[in-house]
């Protein structure tokens, strides 16, 4: 699942996954951004498959783009 990072003027980061509409969060270091947009990520997986609900398709957990 492609991550999209970047830097925000104020210095924080914002990490989202775009296959995974909601799953957006702030961190105020670029790991921690990271950490916890995967974790909500996976979170959101679960919850779908939990409900019969599809999900996108997996080649590769986690892709960070530059």
């Amino acid at each position: 699942m492609k991550i999209e990072i970047e830097r925000e003027k104020d210095g924080r980061w914002i990490a989202e996954v775009p296959d995974l509409p909601g799953v957006v969060v702030y961190g105020k270091t670029r790991a921690q951004a990271l950490a916890k947009v995967e974790a909500i990520a996976l979170r959101v997986l679960a919850d779908r498959l939990e409900h019969g609900e599809s999900i996108p398709e997996l080649g590769e957990l986690f892709a960070v783009s530059a």
